[in-house]
């Protein structure tokens, strides 16, 4: 039986508004923490935060994104290897906090073994991942092997996922006391590093499919600023100091990233991915009975 129009499209929205849900739902958490404490006493560092009464929101919600990020196909293959990685990455982010406590927060909060916990929580997410990993590699074969698809940047992607995994968990088992110091901030650099750079790729592509050529490009104004506003902080803590900029850095990067999901939502309400994605790609009529490419 044909699935029925538009499905796939209502699904792919729906993903997306979960995603700008979850990232509304940590601000919040974050400013209902800092209305109970001096208006000065901040952490300094989101991360920071897991030691307060917001640590569920906050593991939940990265945890949440990242699930999201790797569900979402991507606009091209590239995207879809960088939404990936993100993905994978921000479960480590949320599981293994930073190791600075900081000392700004409402009540006092029993952390209990941090170590004990990361030991627990990072094997449980090494367990689901294999099966994830196997199931993905089964796709990709069958794909070549039934000449299906034959784009060499899905095995590309899954070699880079499985990179990813095996060198987390060799680093894990091989050296627990540098994982548990260092894992959390190698993760949230390398995601925020993924998180601009498919900001950086949209606006390439979003160019292409302007017209008339010329026209402002709300993504490019978006990726400039994600690049030019965390370097200048950095600058500015490097040249002055700056206990918060961790913080501010972080804050303004996930604040642009969700503006740049709600613009990019608003863009494909309507086609789920852009036009220009691979001919192999499917089609669907939508509601209005214009053929529109399948989301997959």
């Amino acid at each position: 039986m044909a699935e029925p129009a538009g499905y796939s499209v209502k699904t792919y929205r729906y993903l997306r508004m979960a995603m700008v849900a979850m990232v509304v739902l940590l601000g919040a958490a974050l400013v209902i923490e800092w209305s109970k404490t001096n208006p000065r006493c901040l952490q300094t560092s989101i991360s920071a935060y897991y030691y307060t009464p917001v640590q569920a929101i906050f593991v939940g919600a990265l945890i949440a994104i990242g699930v999201c990020m790797v569900v979402l196909k991507g606009n091209s293959e590239r995207e879809d290897i960088l939404l990936n990685v993100a993905g994978i990455l921000a479960p480590v982010v949320a599981l293994v906090p930073t190791p600075g406590q900081g000392a700004c927060r409402s009540v006092p909060v029993t952390v209990g073994d941090t170590a004990a916990n990361i030991a627990n929580n990072l094997l449980a997410l090494f367990v689901v991942g294999v099966p994830c990993l196997v199931v993905t590699a089964v796709f990709v074969l069958r794909a070549r092997w039934s000449r299906a698809d034959r784009n060499p940047m899905y095995l590309l992607g899954f070699a880079v996922a499985l990179a990813l995994f095996g060198g987390g968990v060799a680093w894990f088992f091989a050296d627990r006391d540098g994982f548990t110091g260092n894992a959390h901030y190698a993760a949230a650099v390398v995601m925020f590093v993924c998180i601009v750079a498919v900001v950086l790729l949209n606006a390439q592509q979003f160019r292409r499919k302007q017209r008339p050529a010329g026209a402002s490009n709300r993504y490019f104004v978006l990726a400039v600023a994600m690049t030019v506003v965390p370097l200048l902080m950095v600058a500015w803590k490097a040249l002055f100091g700056w206990e918060h900029a961790v913080l501010w850095i972080e804050g303004v990067l996930i604040s642009l990233f969700a503006i740049f999901w709600i613009l990019q939502t608003q863009e494909l309400w309507n086609e789920g991915l852009r036009a220009n994605r691979p001919v192999n790609d499917a089609a669907l009529p939508d509601q209005d009975g214009v053929r529109r490419r399948a989301v997959t």
